[in-house]
């Protein structure tokens, strides 16, 4: 194999992190959480996880990456072979096959989200019926061709490389997505009855600080808003070099991927209100309940196509990084070229998620069984190789290397004991309500 790539710089390394967080996810589920757990209420027990535990957990990968010099493939393997364990390979392999789960169904969605730009640039979606259109599409085999261009726009990235790829895609594409989320928030926010939407998301009710479900869902935004997994953000962090200040990354990331949210919330909830729709609508909310808003709006199918537009930014940043996490492992495996082992993942992804772009049931249940259980089983399986199978001191060496306010020995047990359990809450809580994140 080559020598192994490096993100160019800091604010490359970050703003690549910040787009693998910045996902859907944040953008139709957020906003409506804002409002739904008391508005403003809702933001203190979600500061306190994501910037406590979701930094947290960002520091750890990051570092386990930067160690082993590879993904948790790599890490977790040589972490077994140090304490004669046997399995490792194995166990090795649970994290990257678990984000290539994450990226069949992920693709999917961006395929209705292609759709729905083409709709808007050819000036459809202000004469289709939004009600039944989204039904009569996801789930047929119309699907199929956008789910490939996402899907090959994702390899073709990846396969540039991670300076010339995936650093240069997140340096354009992430501050346009900052400035559209601006754009669109100014228009919402001029529009009769739009001051309803604000209230939603800024009237505080202080008795849903009270209440578990608060606490919970906060966890689970917090801990899946920064995208831990045990692969992508540990991939990530083994392309940056021992002089990376790991820690502040780690705050840094978490703070825009929570601006990005807020921005979000209030670009689509003032609109939401203005026409008198349902703010919990979900993921139907981008297919139906704003195209709704679009087409009654003046000049209604550009603010459209600015808008899927600024979505497929956030989406595709994120389907980047899901492929380079299973990508990077099967080239640590088989020593294969990264060309070859992006359209090995790409073609295995694509023969095996057609039948989840072409079946809503399967679709639900597969994205539902990886998100709730795989992806926080594979973040745990990680956190617990770097804590327990390795030397703490070690660890926090590794941590520190780099930054410039040193994290104390306290991280340590911290990060055994408390991220740790929180992990394992969040798989049992994610079963229990039928997801969290």
């Amino acid at each position: 194999m080559k020598e192994r790539e490096n993100f160019s710089n800091r604010f490359g390394f970050i703003i690549s992190c910040v787009g693998a967080a910045l996902g859907l996810g944040n953008i139709w589920m957020f906003s409506y959480r804002l409002g739904a757990y008391g508005g403003p209420v809702f933001l203190i027990p979600y500061f306190i996880f994501v910037f406590i535990l979701g930094s947290t957990g960002l520091i750890n990968e990051f570092a386990f990456g930067r160690l082993f010099k590879g993904g948790s493939f790599t890490g977790i393997q040589e972490s077994f072979k140090k304490h004669g364990l046997k399995g490792g390979k194995i166990v090795g392999l649970i994290p990257p096959i678990g984000l290539m789960g994450v990226l069949m169904f992920y693709c999917v969605v961006i395929a209705w989200v292609l759709k729905y730009f083409f709709l808007s640039v050819t000036g459809q979606i202000m004469t289709i019926d939004v009600t039944t259109y989204f039904d009569n599409f996801v789930g047929t085999t119309s699907t199929v061709p956008y789910f490939f261009l996402a899907l090959f726009i994702t390899v073709v990235i990846v396969s540039l490389g991670v300076t010339k790829g995936i650093e240069k895609l997140n340096k354009w594409i992430m501050p346009l997505l900052f400035i559209l989320f601006i754009v669109l928030t100014i228009r919402g926010l001029t529009l009769p009855g739009a001051l309803a939407g604000v209230e939603y998301l800024l009237t505080p009710n202080w008795e849903y600080l009270f209440k578990v479900e608060t606490w919970v869902m906060a966890l689970g935004q917090a801990f899946f808003t920064v995208s831990l997994n045990g692969c992508g953000m540990v991939v990530y962090g083994s392309y940056i070099s021992e002089k990376f200040d790991i820690p502040s990354a780690a705050v840094s990331t978490a703070l825009f991927d929570t601006i990005a949210a807020l921005l979000a919330s209030f670009m689509i909830m003032p609109a939401v209100f203005a026409f008198g729709l349902d703010p919990a609508a979900g993921p139907s909310l981008l297919f139906i309940t704003l195209p709704k808003v679009f087409q009654s709006m003046p000049y209604g199918g550009v603010l459209s196509t600015l808008f899927f537009l600024s979505i497929i930014f956030a989406a595709i940043s994120s389907s980047v990084n899901m492929l380079e996490g299973s990508m990077e492992a099967l080239m640590a495996w088989t020593k294969c070229s990264r060309v070859r082992a992006c359209s090995i993942i790409g073609g295995i992804t694509f023969v095996a998620a057609v039948p989840l772009a072409t079946n809503i049931g399967a679709f639900n249940q597969f994205a539902d069984f990886v998100t709730i259980v795989v992806s926080p089983a594979a973040a745990l399986i990680v956190a617990v190789t770097f804590f327990y199978l390795l030397d703490g001191k070690e660890v926090l060496e590794s941590i520190n290397e780099g930054a410039k306010r040193p994290l104390g020995k306290v991280f340590i047990p911290f990060s055994k004991y408390v991220f740790v359990g929180v992990t394992v809450a969040v798989i049992v809580l994610g079963i229990a309500y039928g997801g969290i994140g």
